[in-house]
Protein backbone atom coordinates (compact mmCIF):
# COMPACT_ATOMS: atom_id res chain seq x y z
CA UNK A 1 0.00 0.00 0.00
CA UNK A 2 1.40 3.86 -0.38
CA UNK A 3 2.63 5.35 1.96
CA UNK A 4 1.05 8.77 0.79
CA UNK A 5 -2.47 9.84 1.56
CA UNK A 6 -4.54 12.49 -0.39
CA UNK A 7 -6.76 14.58 1.87
CA UNK A 8 -10.02 15.50 0.28
CA UNK A 9 -11.34 18.37 2.62
CA UNK A 10 -15.06 18.83 3.53
CA UNK A 11 -17.66 17.95 5.36
CA UNK A 12 -15.99 14.50 6.48
CA UNK A 13 -12.09 14.47 5.78
CA UNK A 14 -11.25 11.38 3.14
CA UNK A 15 -8.07 10.05 2.85
CA UNK A 16 -7.15 7.41 0.62
CA UNK A 17 -4.49 4.76 0.69
CA UNK A 18 -3.60 3.10 -2.56
CA UNK A 19 -2.39 -0.50 -2.85
CA UNK A 20 -0.69 -0.69 -6.34
CA UNK A 21 -0.83 -4.87 -6.51
CA UNK A 22 -4.35 -5.25 -6.15
CA UNK A 23 -5.52 -1.13 -7.62
CA UNK A 24 -7.71 -1.24 -4.58
CA UNK A 25 -8.39 2.20 -2.53
CA UNK A 26 -8.65 1.54 1.28
CA UNK A 27 -10.24 4.70 3.19
CA UNK A 28 -9.91 6.84 6.28
CA UNK A 29 -13.19 8.75 6.70
CA UNK A 30 -13.18 10.98 9.76
CA UNK A 31 -15.54 13.51 11.55
CA UNK A 32 -13.53 17.00 11.91
CA UNK A 33 -15.35 18.24 14.76
CA UNK A 34 -14.78 14.88 17.00
CA UNK A 35 -12.11 12.88 15.52
CA UNK A 36 -13.72 9.92 15.18
CA UNK A 37 -13.44 7.36 12.29
CA UNK A 38 -14.69 5.05 9.40
CA UNK A 39 -12.58 2.60 7.45
CA UNK A 40 -13.34 1.37 4.48
CA UNK A 41 -12.67 -1.59 2.55
CA UNK A 42 -9.00 -2.46 4.34
CA UNK A 43 -6.54 -4.56 2.57
CA UNK A 44 -4.74 -7.86 3.72
CA UNK A 45 -1.21 -8.46 1.55
CA UNK A 46 -1.66 -12.06 -0.52
CA UNK A 47 0.84 -13.48 -2.47
CA UNK A 48 -0.69 -15.72 -4.35
CA UNK A 49 2.78 -17.83 -5.76
CA UNK A 50 2.86 -18.47 -2.41
CA UNK A 51 -0.40 -18.49 -0.56
CA UNK A 52 1.41 -16.26 2.12
CA UNK A 53 -0.34 -13.01 3.93
CA UNK A 54 1.26 -10.18 5.36
CA UNK A 55 -0.15 -7.14 7.67
CA UNK A 56 2.25 -4.55 6.28
CA UNK A 57 -0.48 -2.32 4.26
CA UNK A 58 -3.10 -2.62 7.28
CA UNK A 59 -0.36 -1.88 9.35
CA UNK A 60 0.50 1.79 7.69
CA UNK A 61 -3.12 2.50 7.83
CA UNK A 62 -2.72 1.70 11.59
CA UNK A 63 0.21 3.99 12.35
CA UNK A 64 -2.09 6.83 10.38
CA UNK A 65 -4.93 6.33 12.55
CA UNK A 66 -2.76 6.29 15.81
CA UNK A 67 -0.86 9.24 14.81
CA UNK A 68 -3.82 11.37 14.12
CA UNK A 69 -5.43 9.96 16.94
CA UNK A 70 -8.58 9.16 15.95
CA UNK A 71 -11.47 6.45 17.60
CA UNK A 72 -12.25 4.43 14.57
CA UNK A 73 -16.12 3.52 15.11
CA UNK A 74 -17.23 1.28 11.92
CA UNK A 75 -14.94 -1.10 9.55
CA UNK A 76 -17.18 -0.56 6.47
CA UNK A 77 -16.96 -3.05 3.29
CA UNK A 78 -18.80 -2.36 0.15
CA UNK A 79 -19.15 -6.08 -0.86
CA UNK A 80 -17.53 -9.55 -0.87
CA UNK A 81 -14.58 -8.05 -2.57
CA UNK A 82 -13.06 -10.41 -5.40
CA UNK A 83 -9.82 -8.75 -6.05
CA UNK A 84 -8.13 -8.42 -2.57
CA UNK A 85 -8.64 -10.43 0.89
CA UNK A 86 -10.16 -7.97 3.47
CA UNK A 87 -8.14 -6.80 6.56
CA UNK A 88 -11.36 -6.35 8.79
CA UNK A 89 -10.81 -8.85 11.22
CA UNK A 90 -6.95 -7.76 11.92
CA UNK A 91 -7.89 -3.59 12.12
CA UNK A 92 -10.55 -4.62 14.18
CA UNK A 93 -8.30 -6.25 16.47
CA UNK A 94 -6.05 -3.37 16.20
CA UNK A 95 -8.21 -0.03 16.46
CA UNK A 96 -11.59 -1.13 17.45
CA UNK A 97 -14.72 -0.34 16.31
CA UNK A 98 -17.85 -2.43 14.41
CA UNK A 99 -17.73 -4.17 11.17
CA UNK A 100 -20.20 -3.91 8.82
CA UNK A 101 -21.83 -5.22 5.17
CA UNK A 102 -24.87 -4.89 3.15
CA UNK A 103 -27.85 -7.46 4.44
CA UNK A 104 -27.64 -9.39 1.10
CA UNK A 105 -24.51 -10.81 1.83
CA UNK A 106 -26.46 -14.11 2.75
CA UNK A 107 -27.22 -14.64 -1.04
CA UNK A 108 -23.90 -14.10 -1.85
CA UNK A 109 -22.67 -16.44 0.75
CA UNK A 110 -25.46 -18.74 -0.32
CA UNK A 111 -23.90 -18.76 -3.82
CA UNK A 112 -20.43 -19.16 -2.89
CA UNK A 113 -20.33 -21.57 0.23
CA UNK A 114 -22.13 -24.12 -2.60
CA UNK A 115 -19.72 -23.38 -5.09
CA UNK A 116 -16.91 -24.16 -2.79
CA UNK A 117 -18.70 -26.74 -0.86
CA UNK A 118 -18.04 -24.67 2.43
CA UNK A 119 -20.21 -27.26 4.27
CA UNK A 120 -21.93 -27.18 7.59
CA UNK A 121 -19.57 -25.26 9.37
CA UNK A 122 -19.79 -22.21 7.35
CA UNK A 123 -22.70 -19.96 8.54
CA UNK A 124 -24.58 -18.06 5.89
CA UNK A 125 -26.41 -15.63 7.61
CA UNK A 126 -24.38 -13.04 7.63
CA UNK A 127 -23.22 -13.44 11.52
CA UNK A 128 -19.92 -12.94 10.92
CA UNK A 129 -20.04 -9.32 10.99
CA UNK A 130 -20.88 -7.21 13.49
CA UNK A 131 -23.70 -5.65 11.98
CA UNK A 132 -26.28 -5.99 8.49
CA UNK A 133 -27.22 -2.62 6.91
CA UNK A 134 -29.53 -2.29 4.23
CA UNK A 135 -30.85 0.38 2.10
CA UNK A 136 -32.13 3.58 4.77
CA UNK A 137 -30.53 2.69 7.35
CA UNK A 138 -28.01 5.07 9.28
CA UNK A 139 -25.09 4.92 11.66
CA UNK A 140 -23.71 8.09 13.52
CA UNK A 141 -19.91 8.90 12.73
CA UNK A 142 -19.40 11.65 15.73
CA UNK A 143 -21.46 14.71 14.26
CA UNK A 144 -22.21 13.04 10.91
CA UNK A 145 -24.76 10.64 10.12
CA UNK A 146 -23.96 7.78 7.90
CA UNK A 147 -26.77 6.92 5.18
CA UNK A 148 -26.88 3.21 3.48
CA UNK A 149 -27.62 2.67 0.08
CA UNK A 150 -28.26 -0.33 -1.43
CA UNK A 151 -26.68 -0.59 -5.08
CA UNK A 152 -26.74 -3.97 -6.12
CA UNK A 153 -25.86 -5.13 -9.80
CA UNK A 154 -22.29 -5.72 -9.08
CA UNK A 155 -22.52 -8.41 -6.86
CA UNK A 156 -26.24 -8.60 -4.65
CA UNK A 157 -25.09 -7.28 -1.47
CA UNK A 158 -23.42 -4.12 -3.04
CA UNK A 159 -23.71 -0.68 -0.80
CA UNK A 160 -22.48 2.54 -0.76
CA UNK A 161 -22.23 5.12 2.06
CA UNK A 162 -22.79 8.29 1.93
CA UNK A 163 -20.98 10.45 4.29
CA UNK A 164 -22.83 14.40 4.21
CA UNK A 165 -20.97 15.61 1.12
CA UNK A 166 -18.63 12.03 0.35
CA UNK A 167 -20.49 8.87 -1.18
CA UNK A 168 -18.41 5.87 -1.27
CA UNK A 169 -19.55 3.60 -4.33
CA UNK A 170 -17.23 0.33 -3.91
CA UNK A 171 -16.70 -1.41 -7.42
CA UNK A 172 -20.26 -0.14 -8.81
CA UNK A 173 -18.88 3.17 -10.59
CA UNK A 174 -15.44 3.37 -11.53
CA UNK A 175 -13.64 6.63 -12.43
CA UNK A 176 -15.68 8.56 -15.94
CA UNK A 177 -13.13 7.06 -18.16
CA UNK A 178 -13.49 3.55 -17.15
CA UNK A 179 -16.88 3.33 -16.68
CA UNK A 180 -19.24 1.01 -14.38
CA UNK A 181 -18.84 -2.16 -12.49
CA UNK A 182 -18.86 -5.64 -14.64
CA UNK A 183 -22.14 -7.65 -13.46
CA UNK A 184 -20.71 -11.68 -14.52
CA UNK A 185 -20.10 -12.57 -11.06
CA UNK A 186 -23.19 -15.15 -9.04
CA UNK A 187 -26.09 -12.97 -8.13
CA UNK A 188 -25.23 -10.05 -10.70
CA UNK A 189 -27.05 -8.18 -13.22
CA UNK A 190 -27.14 -6.06 -15.61
CA UNK A 191 -30.35 -4.38 -15.17
CA UNK A 192 -30.52 -4.17 -11.65
CA UNK A 193 -26.60 -2.42 -12.18
CA UNK A 194 -28.51 0.36 -14.46
CA UNK A 195 -30.99 0.99 -11.55
CA UNK A 196 -28.01 1.37 -8.86
CA UNK A 197 -26.38 3.63 -10.83
CA UNK A 198 -28.99 5.77 -11.68
CA UNK A 199 -29.95 6.60 -8.18
CA UNK A 200 -26.63 7.48 -7.45
CA UNK A 201 -26.55 9.84 -9.80
CA UNK A 202 -29.62 11.45 -8.81
CA UNK A 203 -27.58 12.96 -5.78
CA UNK A 204 -26.07 16.24 -5.39
CA UNK A 205 -23.98 17.53 -8.21
CA UNK A 206 -20.96 18.43 -5.91
CA UNK A 207 -21.46 15.20 -4.05
CA UNK A 208 -17.59 13.66 -4.30
CA UNK A 209 -17.87 10.22 -5.61
CA UNK A 210 -15.05 7.89 -4.31
CA UNK A 211 -14.56 4.23 -5.89
CA UNK A 212 -12.86 1.57 -4.43
CA UNK A 213 -10.08 0.44 -7.47
CA UNK A 214 -8.75 2.63 -10.11
CA UNK A 215 -6.13 1.87 -13.14
CA UNK A 216 -4.56 4.56 -14.47
CA UNK A 217 -4.95 5.94 -18.00
CA UNK A 218 -3.44 7.44 -21.11
CA UNK A 219 -2.08 11.02 -19.91
CA UNK A 220 -3.40 10.85 -16.12
CA UNK A 221 -2.23 9.09 -12.70
CA UNK A 222 -3.92 6.89 -10.38
CA UNK A 223 -7.09 8.51 -9.10
CA UNK A 224 -10.17 8.03 -7.06
CA UNK A 225 -12.06 11.04 -7.01
CA UNK A 226 -14.61 12.55 -9.13
CA UNK A 227 -18.23 14.00 -8.06
CA UNK A 228 -21.77 13.38 -9.17
CA UNK A 229 -22.14 15.86 -12.03
CA UNK A 230 -18.48 14.43 -13.64
CA UNK A 231 -19.82 10.92 -13.45
CA UNK A 232 -23.14 12.21 -15.32
CA UNK A 233 -21.40 13.72 -17.67
CA UNK A 234 -18.28 11.88 -18.53
CA UNK A 235 -18.80 8.64 -17.20
CA UNK A 236 -17.85 6.41 -20.92
CA UNK A 237 -21.08 4.07 -19.81
CA UNK A 238 -23.22 6.09 -18.65
CA UNK A 239 -22.85 9.68 -20.75
CA UNK A 240 -25.71 10.85 -23.11
CA UNK A 241 -28.44 9.71 -21.55
CA UNK A 242 -27.63 6.21 -22.13
CA UNK A 243 -30.80 4.16 -22.32
CA UNK A 244 -31.06 0.68 -20.30
CA UNK A 245 -31.57 -1.39 -23.04
CA UNK A 246 -28.00 0.03 -24.40
CA UNK A 247 -26.02 0.10 -21.08
CA UNK A 248 -27.37 -3.31 -20.70
CA UNK A 249 -26.59 -4.28 -23.65
CA UNK A 250 -22.70 -2.93 -23.51
CA UNK A 251 -22.21 -4.23 -20.20
CA UNK A 252 -22.77 -7.84 -21.24
CA UNK A 253 -20.48 -7.42 -24.02
CA UNK A 254 -18.46 -5.84 -22.11
CA UNK A 255 -18.17 -8.81 -19.34
CA UNK A 256 -18.14 -11.73 -22.02
CA UNK A 257 -14.74 -10.36 -23.13
CA UNK A 258 -13.13 -10.50 -19.73
CA UNK A 259 -11.67 -12.57 -17.48
CA UNK A 260 -11.53 -13.77 -13.83
CA UNK A 261 -9.66 -11.20 -11.22
CA UNK A 262 -6.10 -13.13 -10.66
CA UNK A 263 -7.14 -13.46 -6.83
CA UNK A 264 -10.96 -14.29 -6.70
CA UNK A 265 -10.65 -17.90 -5.52
CA UNK A 266 -8.28 -16.95 -2.41
CA UNK A 267 -10.51 -13.57 -1.91
CA UNK A 268 -14.15 -14.69 -2.14
CA UNK A 269 -13.53 -17.53 0.19
CA UNK A 270 -11.64 -15.43 2.70
CA UNK A 271 -14.13 -12.53 2.31
CA UNK A 272 -17.55 -14.47 2.57
CA UNK A 273 -16.02 -15.14 6.03
CA UNK A 274 -15.54 -12.14 7.13
CA UNK A 275 -11.73 -11.94 6.57
CA UNK A 276 -11.52 -15.13 8.61
CA UNK A 277 -9.62 -17.79 7.26
CA UNK A 278 -11.51 -21.35 6.25
CA UNK A 279 -11.31 -23.71 9.60
CA UNK A 280 -7.75 -24.94 10.32
CA UNK A 281 -8.07 -28.80 9.52
CA UNK A 282 -5.76 -31.17 11.52
CA UNK A 283 -2.78 -30.00 10.85
CA UNK A 284 -4.09 -26.92 12.02
CA UNK A 285 -2.91 -24.98 8.81
CA UNK A 286 -5.75 -23.23 6.47
CA UNK A 287 -6.41 -24.01 2.84
CA UNK A 288 -8.00 -22.63 0.24
CA UNK A 289 -9.93 -24.90 -2.62
CA UNK A 290 -9.92 -24.48 -6.08
CA UNK A 291 -12.35 -25.74 -7.92
CA UNK A 292 -11.65 -27.21 -10.90
CA UNK A 293 -14.04 -26.26 -14.29
CA UNK A 294 -16.83 -23.90 -12.37
CA UNK A 295 -15.96 -20.55 -12.90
Amino acid sequence: MSEQTVLSEGKVNVEGFFDPVTSTVTYLVSDPATGTGAIIDPVLDYEARSGRTSTSSADKLIAHVKEKDLKIKWILETHVHADHLTASPYVQKELGGQTVIGRCVTIVQQAFGDAFNAGGTFKRDGSQWDRLVGEGDELNLGDQVVKVMETPGHTPACVSYVFADAVFVGDTVFMPDYGTARCDFPGGDADILYSSVQRLMELPDDMRMFTCHDYGGEGRDFAWESSVAQQRRDNVHLGGGKSRPDFVALRKGRDAGLSLPELILPSVQVNMRAGEFPVPEDNETSYIKIPLNIF
